[in-house]
């Protein structure tokens, strides 16, 4: 009886994972982070063809980071997770700055409201406004919205939420990518 109560559990975890939405990729993620990589999105060049105007920096357009690491965040000061995330932001620029690039993209924002912002808050994180079109396939549909991109245009990280990014994990991810 004890045996097949131990059977009944395991095949009801076994179903649990294989058939409610959501389980098996939050412990896939979980516990193999390298199968997101693997089944990473690539940037294309047209998806890099993003002419920036720089706010605290010279303007650019985003295709000079191709074949670069970069941390490409879209924000906006009007958005309360956006501003929640700011320091660890800055504090991993600070620490990061030389193994990769950050594009933080204002997004429906007013440029003097975005310099408000930045001077208030002495934050030095490279921003910018888009000037033109962003591809479908980077474009936020929530805010914050942050890709971390290796040096091929893979997308090795993800996350349209707020999030602490001074971590461990997000160091051991920017230390893989600059290999």
């Amino acid at each position: 009886m004890k045996k097949n109560l131990i059977y009944i559990i395991l095949i009801a975890i076994i179903a649990v994972i294989a058939f409610v939405p959501g389980v098996k990729e939050k412990l896939q993620d979980t516990f193999f982070p390298i199968a997101t990589i693997e089944n990473a999105v690539h940037v294309t060049e047209e998806d890099y063809n993003i002419e920036l105007q720089g706010i605290n920096v010279p303007s650019t357009n985003l295709k000079v980071f191709k074949n670069k690491a970069v941390f490409l965040n879209f924000w906006g000061t009007w958005c309360p997770p956006c501003r929640k995330e700011w320091p660890s932001i800055q504090k991993l620029y600070d620490t990061r700055k030389g193994n990769v690039d950050f594009v933080l993209i204002a997004m429906n924002d007013q440029e003097d409201a975005v310099r408000k912002f930045l001077k208030e808050n002495n934050y030095t994180v490279p921003v910018y406004i888009a000037q033109s079109p962003i591809s479908e396939k980077i474009l936020p549909k929530v805010f914050p919205t942050t890709y971390l991109l290796d040096k091929n245009g893979r997308i090795i990280i993800k996350e349209d939420a707020s999030r602490d990014w001074n971590t461990e994990t997000v160091h051991q991810f920017i230390d893989n990518i600059i290999k």
